[in-house]
């Protein structure tokens, strides 16, 4: 079987790999969410994108499988402090800014933040990981 006979294998490989069932609906989020580079998306945003391709489910299935798949590994939770949670496919390291007025997030280029700890806050963290966001109202 060749590729173009399963144009969406690679969605059932992501869910496999995360240790989660491939069903219809996750196979179907997993396309939205991995369509295009480096997504931020909240579960409302997923569950309009969904029901305009058709899918038919409902927004706590989204919040659901969204949360699944931050529990699998697969998507990183932003806490932006706006009242949404927001979902990064960018699974490194790295900075967001949070456009709150536009309900946008966006990766900041390494190259355009310089952060610089003390060293008892460094001390405190030892070898955690921080997250940045920095939210524009």
């Amino acid at each position: 079987m060749n590729k173009s006979e399963r144009p969406f294998a690679w969605t059932v490989d992501i869910i496999r790999r995360a240790g989660l069932r491939p069903t219809c609906q996750r196979m179907g989020l997993v396309k939205l969410l991995y369509a295009g580079k480096g997504r931020h998306i909240c579960a409302e945003q997923l569950y309009r994108e969904a029901h305009a391709a058709g899918m038919d489910l409902s927004l706590a299935t989204v919040y659901n499988t969204l949360n699944q798949f931050k529990n699998a590994g697969i998507l990183q939770e932003i806490l932006t402090g706006g009242g949404k949670t927001y979902f990064d496919t960018t699974l490194h390291s790295h900075a967001h800014i949070f456009f709150e007025s536009e309900e946008r997030v966006e990766d900041i280029a390494p190259e355009d933040l310089k952060i610089e700890l003390s060293d008892e806050l460094a001390k405190r963290m030892k070898n955690g990981a921080i997250e940045i966001v920095i939210c524009i109202p």
